[in-house]
């Protein structure tokens, strides 16, 4: 019996033969062409200050989209908190958004950065607190 030689693998039209690349080894490459031309290309500095404004604010509204749907999902159980409860809720997620938003000028000072622990974990203990006083009942 003879055995059939197969031919050579072929990825694309543009290569003869298939290579294959480490996906770690590649995506190394990757972020340190990104670092390289954000430290020498001159305005890379800014270009990352660009880039990384697009993506918070993609991000932000990934959020908003989020809680959007989450609040149309859960109307009625927020209707049937107690009217104090409910300001409790809204101010904890009020008082979290300012505090997110003045995260880093709360952060350049020491008594800043307590202020933004302190008002942080109220605020996430008072909507978690709301949360499991509803779920007893």
């Amino acid at each position: 019996m003879r055995k059939l030689r197969s031919a050579p693998r072929r990825c694309g039209t543009a290569y003869a033969v298939c290579m294959t690349v480490n996906p770690v080894v590649r995506n190394v490459a990757i972020v340190a062409l990104l670092a390289a031309m954000v430290a020498i290309l001159p305005g890379g500095g800014t270009g990352a200050r660009v880039v990384l404004t697009a993506l918070y604010l993609v991000f932000l509204g990934a959020t908003v989209w989020v809680v959007s749907i989450l609040y149309r999902e859960r109307r009625d159980w927020l209707y049937l908190l107690s009217d104090g409860r409910r300001a409790l809720l809204y101010g904890a997620a009020g008082v979290l958004a300012v505090t997110l938003t003045a995260t880093s000028r709360l952060w350049a000072t020491p008594a800043g950065s307590i202020a933004w622990l302190v008002l942080v974990g109220a605020s996430v203990y008072t909507g978690f607190a709301i949360v499991w006083a509803a779920r007893r009942y």
